[in-house]
């Protein structure tokens, strides 16, 4: 482009002494001729031209051997046109692009796969839910980066499902406090199953206390006892359990938990935040495992909870814990696979293939 541009104007050159060895009569003939032409060409073609860079420049040298007043009889362009033109070339020089630096790297094709894989194979799990199944085989990645790249992908992100928390009491006392609650199931021939769960706040791990189609005061009090026997020497590091006012929820079953030393706490009535983690897992229990299987009948619930239970507990990452599960003090630590490889990461299906983890296949 330089050369074109050096040859333009040498040329230019050889052309304006030319015209200054000629007679003054053939100059202004030539003249009349050139700036009929020019209307001519004006009036048929109605756009305006477009320059070059050896027009620009050519245009600006012979601007300075033309009086001002004559400059709207001969040139084609306006003062401002040629100042706006040396802006353009003065922006163009201050770019600061020496002074630029790279960015953080972009996120390789492989992982990239891996998410949109993700998330094709587990239609309801979110961005952030895919960032911690990430964060478990050793791939730290940023939600914001897994959102972009599901949008760019065309798969809509699920929303963050953070419901409102008793932000606090449970942020100052979560690992001295365990919840309880009911969870409703229907089976295929329009049964009620009723599942009494427990969720330790700190650690995240979901017990699993009974499942009845009749419940009563008796059996949720025997149920609590079986929980405190399961729990033995832990249940020394609680102080705290919160229920709702279910009438289930009798003065014997709190008696079982006041005698190990643990305060209950009634929720208010109609306030389901008060028990918002409770609450939670209930909600994704539904999401995940009840809202995607029809469960036959009692056992076949206790099955299918039993088998989820061990996903929750050892496999399933949780935000509060660093993307880890509960019954992992440490994630533990793995030298990260080539994903160029598609058998480097091995799936593994979980109660009849609704549910799936991530493993290293070595």
């Amino acid at each position: 482009m330089l050369l074109s541009l050096l040859y333009r104007l040498v040329r230019c050159s050889f052309g304006l002494l030319a015209v200054l060895v000629r007679s003054d009569r053939s100059k202004d003939v030539e003249l009349l001729v050139l700036r009929h032409e020019n209307q001519v060409l004006r009036r048929q073609l109605g756009d305006r031209p477009r320059w070059s860079h050896a027009d620009r420049l050519w245009l600006a040298a012979l601007s300075r051997l033309i009086r001002r007043r004559r400059w709207a009889e001969v040139f084609p362009v306006t003062p401002a046109t040629i100042l706006r033109w040396h802006r353009n070339l003065v922006a163009r020089k201050w770019t600061f692009t020496d002074r630029r630096r790279p960015g953080r790297p972009c996120t390789r094709p492989p992982v990239r796969a891996l998410i949109v894989r993700m998330a094709r194979e587990n239609p309801t799990w979110g961005h952030r839910r895919i960032q911690g199944e990430l964060a478990r085989l050793g791939y730290p990645i940023a939600a914001s980066t897994v959102w972009e790249i599901l949008h760019v992908a065309g798969i809509d992100p699920a929303p963050r499902r953070a419901g409102p928390t008793w932000r606090q009491f449970l942020a100052a006392q979560a690992r001295a406090i365990i919840a309880c609650d009911f969870l409703v199931v229907e089976t295929v021939l329009l049964k009620r199953v009723y599942v009494l769960i427990f969720i330790e706040h700190g650690s995240r791990r979901l017990h699993l206390a009974g499942i009845t189609a009749n419940p009563t005061g008796a059996w949720t009090a025997q149920q609590a006892r079986n929980l405190v026997m399961d729990l033995g020497d832990s249940i020394a590091g609680l102080q705290f359990l919160i229920h709702d006012r279910d009438p289930l929820f009798t003065s014997v079953f709190r008696e079982v938990f006041t005698a190990e030393g643990l305060r209950v706490i009634t929720t208010l009535p109609r306030t389901p935040r008060m028990n918002a983690i409770c609450e939670r897992v209930i909600g994704t229990l539904r999401r995940e495992l009840l809202d995607r299987i029809l469960i036959l009948g009692e056992r076949h619930l206790a099955l299918v909870l039993r088998e989820y239970l061990i996903h929750y507990n050892g496999h399933r990452p949780h935000q509060s814990r660093h993307q880890r599960p509960p019954n992992t003090a440490k994630q533990p630590a793995r030298d990260v696979t080539d994903l160029n490889d598609p058998r480097s990461i091995r799936r593994k299906p979980f109660v009849a293939g609704t549910i799936n983890e991530y493993h290293h296949a070595a």
